[in-house]
């Protein structure tokens, strides 16, 4: 069965004025269109068929570019929609707060953390806050759409925040400016989606 572009839970304005309209049409509507249109063909003949994304990723073969590339911006995408919200903002609560302050120290030190990974991710990729197997979170940066679930790219355990540093996420409206982008983000967080994923993945 092909997997689809999923849908925006909220308008392409919704996250204005940290996320622009026309950033998120493009965003969603091409680019991650194009990702789903391009993971469908790349699976044709991978024996892979009919597999969820997630066991796609585990038993990628790494040397296969266009099935690394284009499962990883599905899946990527799919779970960035998921963790911004209108209602976004302020700090989690809860097991998933108790575990970022046990891994950093305190709410603020994860977010230096994770904006740095973020900052100083080279050319194109993401920044990611990931749980592993008894709750301890950790994060990690990877290149262009490779993200942790995949074999030998570092963090492992499963994704539950993340952020997208290609220059197609914020150019728009932010321009060179990534650090602006990245502290914009926060204001954007839907931390009860993370912490869902959180729970559901510990």
């Amino acid at each position: 069965m092909a997997f689809e572009l999923p849908k925006l839970p909220y308008a392409h304005d919704a996250l204005e004025p940290h996320v622009d309209a026309r950033t998120m049409e493009i965003h969603h509507g091409k680019h991650h269109n194009g990702y789903t249109t391009n993971l469908n063909n790349a699976l044709e003949g991978s024996g892979m068929e009919g597999k969820s994304i997630e066991e796609v990723l585990k038993n990628m073969d790494m040397n296969n570019g266009a099935l690394r590339n284009n499962a990883g911006g599905f899946y990527n995408h799919s779970l960035f929609w998921e963790i911004m919200s209108p209602n976004g903002g302020g700090k989690p609560s809860g097991a998933l707060a108790d575990a970022i302050e046990a891994s950093f120290g305190s709410f603020d030190d994860f977010k230096d953390t994770f904006s740095k990974a973020a900052a100083t991710r080279f050319g194109s990729g993401w920044a990611w806050l990931c749980v592993h197997a008894g709750g301890k979170v950790e994060v990690c940066s990877s290149a262009n759409q490779d993200n942790p679930i995949m074999p030998g790219i570092g963090c492992g355990g499963t994704p539950i925040l993340g952020i997208d540093v290609w220059e197609h996420a914020y150019y728009l409206n932010y321009q060179n400016r990534r650090p602006d982008y990245i502290s914009a983000f926060f204001n954007v967080v839907n931390w009860d989606k993370v912490s869902e994923l959180f729970e559901q993945n510990k």
